[in-house]
């Protein structure tokens, strides 16, 4: 039995019989819109490294006061993060505060450009903003997730103009990770702003296009811009350009795709949620994303059983700094949902 250390076992996996709880794979289809670029698209040539003018004018649209030369396209979000990250190290950044529990890479990333990640704890799911405060005084930047991955929480509009106030107050970045803020199911996005804010997102989620790699950084920060434009010269050079075409493509689809595609993420959460009350597991219910964390002791064995014992892949709540945690995806139909749910029930019974 191979031992599973990362969600890098996971990503991409395909199996006889498997279901899986794990990636945040949407499989919905994406806009129609997008395949009806590949008849006709013949460019082969480099694009241009800061993303292709027509998709960030297009995106200029979707953010008041924004101009194309504000964006930078890059490969996913996870790019985009990277770049941001990167771009506060070279500038003499020695730490970044981060919320517990938090996206995977985070910590990583932050390691990775020679920094130090600091944590506040979530309480709830929410920032406690007294603390984040405190701590983010101490620190050169910060990184927010709202919708929350792993936690599916939305922090609420007081949290986030509090924590967009400190960043114009101490002149300090903050990294907003926003790919989940079309999947919201109690409440409007806040749309944080400011010149040291830095706001993230992909086509991955709101457009189920996770395995095209487009993403963005938007940002009023000129400096910020041409320094990431130039880390990613050096780096992935320009974002995929037919992929770049169909993001583009995706954003004439009629808005209804978005709100049509949110009922059904709903519809899963409902399934997914009151399936594991069901099952007696502790839990909270998701505001946001389309994510869960349910308490069970030691998750790293539970992972490892599910997946070569009943076929059923769930991630390790250490992965995301949640101990005693595992989470639970519903990116997948309320048919494999409920079986998948089966598989657990049996898990736990066989532990009893």
């Amino acid at each position: 039995m191979q031992q599973i250390t990362s969600p890098a076992f996971f990503i991409g996996r395909e199996e006889k019989g498997l279901i899986s709880f794990g990636s945040g794979q949407p499989d919905l289809p994406p806009p129609k819109e997008v395949f009806k670029v590949l008849p006709h698209y013949h460019a082969f040539r480099y694009g241009l490294v800061q993303g292709q003018i027509n998709l960030r004018e297009d995106l200029s649209k979707e953010y008041p006061g924004s101009t194309k030369d504000d964006f930078i396209i890059t490969n996913g979000a996870s790019e985009a993060l990277d770049l941001s990250i990167r771009y506060i190290a070279k500038h003499g950044g020695k730490k970044i505060l981060i919320h517990r529990p938090y996206y995977y890479a985070y910590p990583k990333l932050v390691e990775l450009a020679g920094m130090k990640p600091v944590f506040t704890e979530l309480v709830a799911g929410k920032i406690d903003i007294g603390d984040f405060e405190e701590k983010f005084k101490q620190c050169d930047g910060a990184i927010i997730n709202s919708p929350c991955n792993p936690a599916g929480t939305v922090q609420d509009h007081s949290i986030m103009r509090a924590i967009e106030k400190l960043s114009r107050d101490l002149n300090k970045f903050v990294i907003s990770d926003e790919v989940y803020k079309d999947i919201i199911y109690v409440k409007n996005k806040y749309q944080m702003k400011g010149q040291k804010i830095i706001r993230v997102d992909s086509f991955s989620k709101t457009y189920d296009m996770t395995g095209y790699r487009v993403g963005y950084i938007y940002s009023k920060n000129k400096e910020l811009i041409q320094d990431a434009i130039n880390i990613k010269n050096v780096t992935s050079l320009n974002t995929s350009i037919i992929a770049q075409q169909m993001a583009h493509a995706a954003l004439k689809a009629p808005k209804k795709y978005i709100k049509e595609h949110l009922k059904i993420w709903k519809e899963r959460r409902d399934v997914m949620y009151e399936g594991l009350v069901d099952l007696g597991l502790e839990t909270w219910k998701p505001e946001g994303a389309f994510y869960i964390l349910a308490s069970m002791k030691n998750p790293t064995k539970v992972m490892h059983d599910l997946y070569y014992k009943h076929k059923l892949v769930v991630y390790d709540g250490n992965w995301f700094g949640a101990p005693d945690k595992i989470r639970f995806s519903y990116a997948v139909d309320s048919e494999k949902i409920k079986e998948g749910l089966k598989r657990v029930k049996k898990y736990l019974e066989s532990k009893k």
